[in-house]
C-alpha cells in the first residue's frame, strides 16, 4: 500500500550480544573452560563430560596430537598399576635428534618421584648425566684416564652374599660366578669378533673358581682383576687342567690355553682396550639412589671400547641389582625397584659375533624382580643388519618381547621392516615418515628451524591403536636437556 512506512524492528542479540551503539558485541568469544576429573567428581556435570581415551596412570608425558588430551605413560606403572603390559620393558626408536632420550629421561625423571630409581648403563653421549646429578644421583665417569671398572669386581653382590645364609647365598654366588664369566667371554669375543670356544669357556669358569678360592675371605688379597686370572692359567693348577684336557701333558695344556692367554692379555693395559677394566674399580655403584656410568669420555673411533665399556655396565649394574634384590627378599633391605636404561643398543650388537647372546642373557630379566627396562637405538635396520641369520633373528626378539614399542620419525624404508614386529596401521605409518622430513630452512632467522618431528612420538601396545604425542619440555628440564654444550660460548 502506498506511502506506508515499515516499522523499526525489535534488535536482538547475537550469539556475541547486543549489536548497534552501547550494545556491547565482543569480537571474540572464548572457548568454554575445560576440567579434568574422575567420574566420581564430574559426575553431576552430565551430560557435558567427555572421556579422555587415554590412561591417567604413569608420568606425565605430553598431550595427544588427536585430542589434546595428557597422556601419561611409562613401562612400569602401565605393567604395576594397570595391566596394560606383559612385562615393564619398552624399546624406542626414532631418526637422531628427535628426542629419543629426552622421552626416556622425562620417564626416568618421573619414575625418581614415585620411588622408582633410574640406572644408566653407559651414557655416551652424555645424555643423562646432569640429570642424575640433579637428582641427587650418583654419576660414575669411566674411559682411559678418567676410571675403571674391573669386570672381576662383583660389587655390592659379595658384600650382600656374606649377608645371606643357606640357599639364597648359593644362588648369589652362582649368579656372580655367571655373570663374570658371561662379562669375561664377552670382552674375548669383542676383541677377536668371535666368541671363545666351547672349551675355552670351560677352562675360564674352573679358572675362576681356581681364583675365587686363592681370593677367599681372610686371604688379604683383595678382589682380583683379570692380571689374576691369566696368573691362573699360567699356573696350570689340576683344576683346571682337567677340564682343558690335556691328558696329562703340560705341553698340550700351553698349546690348548695359548690363544685365550693371548685374548686376555690384550685386555691388560697394553691393549686395544687399554686396561679400563683390568684395573681395580675406581667407583663402586650405590643401590640406594639413581646412577649413572658416564663413558662419554671415551671417543667415537674406539668402537670396540664403548662397545666394551657399554657391555661391562649393563653386567655389572644387574649383577647389583640382583644383589639387591637378594637382600630385600631375605628381609635385610627394603624393597627397591629400578629403570634400566640401555641406550645406544646398536653399538653393542654390531661390536662382534656372538654379542646378540650375551645381550639377550643380561635382558632376560624376570618381571617378578621388579624391574623395568628401556631399550634405545635408532632403528630395526640396526638389529638386521647383523651377520647371520641367527642373531638377527634375536635381535628383532628384543622389540618383539617390548611391553611397549615408542616410535619417533621414521624414514618410508623402515615401515617394512617395522611392520614385522609391530602392527602399524596405514595412516601411523604415514605419520611416522612424516615426522622423520628434513627440517626447513628459516630464512627470517638464517638457521634451520626445528624438525616436524621433534618430540613426536607413537605409543604401541600390541594390537592397539598408537597413540601420538608431543612433549614439551618444562623449564626446569631445559637446564639438565642441553646436549650442545659444546657449541655454547
Amino acid at each position: 500500500m502506498a506511502g506506508t512506512t515499515k516499522e523499526p524492528r525489535e534488535p536482538r542479540p547475537t550469539s556475541r550480544g547486543w549489536p548497534g551503539p552501547g550494545g556491547g558485541m565482543v569480537g571474540y568469544v572464548d572457548p568454554a573452560p575445560e576440567w579434568r576429573g574422575t567420574t566420581v567428581q564430574v559426575c553431576g556435570l552430565w551430560p557435558f563430560g567427555a572421556g579422555a581415551g587415554t590412561p591417567m596412570v604413569g608420568v606425565p608425558l605430553g598431550r595427544d596430537l588427536d585430542s589434546g588430551a595428557t597422556v601419561c605413560c611409562d613401562p612400569v606403572s602401565w605393567f604395576m598399576r594397570t595391566g596394560l603390559l606383559a612385562n615393564p620393558s619398552m624399546f624406542v626408536l626414532g631418526r637422531p635428534g628427535l628426542g629419543k632420550s629426552t622421552i626416556v629421561r622425562r620417564m626416568a625423571l618421573g619414575l625418581s618421584g614415585y620411588g622408582v630409581h633410574p640406572l644408566i648403563f653407559g651414557d655416551l653421549k652424555p645424555d643423562y648425566a646432569d640429570l642424575i646429578r640433579a637428582i641427587g644421583g650418583q654419576v660414575i665417569s669411566l674411559g682411559r684416564g678418567r676410571g675403571n671398572l674391573n669386570v672381576l669386581d662383583p660389587g655390592e653382590s659379595l658384600q650382600a652374599a656374606a649377608r645371606l645364609t643357606g640357599d639364597a647365598r648359593r644362588r648369589l654366588l652362582a649368579d656372580i660366578h655367571g655373570r663374570r664369566l658371561h662379562m669375561v667371554s664377552a670382552l674375548v669375543t669383542i676383541l677377536r669378533s668371535a666368541p671363545p670356544t666351547d672349551r675355552e669357556e670351560t677352562i675360564l669358569s674352573a679358572a675362576l673358581n681356581v681364583l675365587d678360592d686363592r681370593h677367599a675371605a681372610g686371604s688379604g688379597r683383595g678382589v682380583p682383576v683379570l692380571g689374576d686370572l691369566v696368573q691362573v692359567i699360567k699356573d696350570a693348577p689340576e683344576a683346571v687342567r682337567s677340564v682343558a684336557l690335556d691328558r696329562g701333558d703340560i705341553t698340550r695344556y700351553r698349546d690348548i690355553t695359548e690363544n685365550l692367554e693371548a685374548s686376555l692379555t690384550a685386555l691388560l693395559g697394553d691393549g686395544r682396550l687399554g686396561g679400563t677394566f683390568a684395573r681395580p674399580t675406581t667407583e663402586a655403584m650405590k643401590l640406594d639412589r639413581p646412577v649413572c656410568f658416564d663413558v662419554s669420555g671415551i671417543d667415537d673411533s674406539e668402537v670396540l671400547l664403548q662397545a666394551a665399556a657399554l657391555l661391562s655396565c649393563w653386567s655389572y649394574g644387574f649383577g647389583a641389582v640382583s644383589a639387591a634384590h637378594a637382600l630385600a627378599d631375605a628381609g635385610l633391605e627394603p624393597q627397591r625397584n629400578y629403570f634400566l636404561v640401555m641406550d645406544e643398543l646398536w653399538r653393542v650388537l654390531q661390536a662382534g659375533r656372538g654379542l646378540v647372546d650375551r645381550v639377550n642373557a643380561l635382558t632376560r630379566l624376570d618381571r617378578q624382580r621388579g624391574v623395568g627396562l628401556a631399550m634405545v637405538t635408532h632403528s630395526i635396520d640396526d638389529l638386521l643388519a647383523l651377520p647371520t641369520e641367527e642373531d638377527r633373528t634375536k635381535a628383532k626378539g628384543f622389540v618383539e618381547r617390548a611391553g611397549m614399542v615408542i616410535c619417533a620419525g621414521l624414514p618410508p624404508a623402515e615401515m617394512p621392516q617395522l611392520a614385522q614386529v609391530v602392527e602399524l596401521t596405514e595412516a601411523e605409518k604415514r605419520l611416522l615418515v612424516d615426522w622423520s622430513t628434513p627440517p626447513a630452512w628459516d630464512a627470517a632467522g638464517g638457521r634451520r628451524s626445528d624438525p616436524p618431528g621433534l618430540g613426536n612420538f607413537l605409543i604401541k601396545v600390541g594390537s592397539r591403536p598408537g597413540i601420538p604425542l608431543h612433549v614439551d619440555l618444562t623449564a626446569a628440564e631445559l637446564e639438565v636437556n642441553d646436549t650442545n654444550k659444546r657449541w655454547h660460548k
